[in-house]
């Protein structure tokens, strides 16, 4: 296999495939005109930036609308830094992995003050070493790489999930230990052109999200397959191999929808050390062993809020999944007997009129029990 040997060799069958085949079209690789920036031109990192968090975790079908919303919301830095986490969470709200929205918050108000406030439309005010951008909340090496390469045409390597894959197959690297990480990071070192950085790590990417796919890579149309050991030796379907899926645990959570006598509604906030940190939700909690979900919302609301409530007819149950664990909700309507509530477990309560739900970021599985409540209550068909 020569392709240590030749790096330019397959740079230059890279590109070559890229120029006919790349997404092109990617909004923020753009310059602000719609035009794709000319080899070793400089372009605002900002939007790249809120796209490459983005993408952690999340396919770019999916994030390109959220970008675009985005965009239009908080045109610039100073805009951004200056706003609410909350406005923050109601853009991020469908997209998951909540603590990059709060990340992207925290980061803005550390570059706001390195770039300057109304200056992040010129390139050479933002940060262009590696080292600063992974100094930022939520910004990794590869992320980091991606962002000075798309922006400023620097040769800064990247090993994303796409890159990760095609680089194991041309070296039939099974498994992805530390050790192997760190051959293919220094892989990626070796590899990157000095000439299109830029083009030559979008490249890789398209690669392996049009060709060198999870499942049935399409090899045959491959530009690098004459390098692939897996191709040459073994089925680069193996490759890296396929951790095996584990059966995520079932928890059943009760939801309190309690009402006060004005047909008021309460919402918590979630406290800051918590996932989802300042998302609303609705009172409730994880179901004990042996006890009906009525019991559940009766003692958690409880101590979440030190109420006593009367738990009235069903709403909806329904089954929702997270990274790591399955959950099945049930959610009933509530009476608010006695108690004052108070925030023993959040970080505030409030009584909101149902129509205005959707003015605050909740989760996705609140979202479900809200567009349920609304056909429940007779509101509008109005979305979240």
């Amino acid at each position: 296999m020569g392709i240590i040997d030749s790096p330019q060799d397959f740079q230059n069958l890279l590109l070559k495939w890229y120029r006919g085949n790349g997404r092109h079209w990617i909004p923020w690789k753009l310059k602000k005109d719609g035009s794709i920036p000319q080899l070793g031109e400089s372009i605002s990192p900002y939007g790249i930036w809120i796209a490459e968090v983005m993408l952690q975790q999340t396919q770019l079908k999916v994030v390109i609308p959220y970008w675009e919303k985005w965009m239009k919301i908080f045109p610039t830095l100073t805009s951004l830094a200056e706003t609410d986490l909350e406005n923050i969470l109601m853009i991020w709200q469908g997209l998951g992995y909540y603590s990059r929205g709060k990340r992207i918050h925290q980061s803005s108000k550390i570059l706001v003050e390195f770039v300057g406030k109304d200056k992040e439309q010129y390139p050479h005010f933002w940060p262009h070493q590696i080292d600063q951008w992974m100094s930022l909340p939520g910004i990794g090496r590869s992320t980091a790489g991606s962002i000075i390469s798309s922006a400023f045409d620097l040769p800064t390597p990247i090993l994303d999930g796409n890159v990760k894959r095609i680089f194991s197959r041309l070296l039939a690297i099974k498994r992805t230990s530390r050790k192997d990480e760190k051959k293919l990071w220094e892989f990626s070192s070796l590899l990157i052109s000095t000439l299109s950085p830029r083009d030559f790590n979008q490249a890789l990417m398209d690669l392996g999200a049009i060709i060198c796919t999870p499942t049935k890579p399409s090899c045959s149309f491959c530009p690098l397959q004459k390098f692939c050991v897996a191709y040459a030796k073994y089925d680069p379907d193996d490759f890296p191999k396929k951790e095996m899926t584990k059966i995520k645990p079932l928890q059943e959570i009760g939801i309190g929808l309690v009402f006060n006598k004005n047909g008021e509604l309460l919402i918590d906030q979630r406290l800051e050390s918590s996932s989802m940190a300042g998302m609303w939700e609705f009172p409730g909690g994880k179901k004990n062993t042996n006890e009906s979900i009525e019991k559940t919302i009766e003692r958690e609301l409880k101590e979440e809020l030190g109420i006593v409530v009367k738990v009235g007819e069903k709403l909806l149950s329904f089954e929702h999944s997270y990274t790591h664990v399955k959950l099945y909700f049930t959610a009933h309507i509530c009476e608010w007997i006695s108690g004052d509530p108070k925030p023993l477990a959040s970080q505030k309560l409030l009584w909101v009129s149902p129509d205005k739900l959707f003015d605050f970021p909740f989760p996705a599985a609140n979202t479900k029990i809200i567009s349920e409540l609304y056909k429940h209550l007779s509101i509008g068909n109005k979305k979240l």
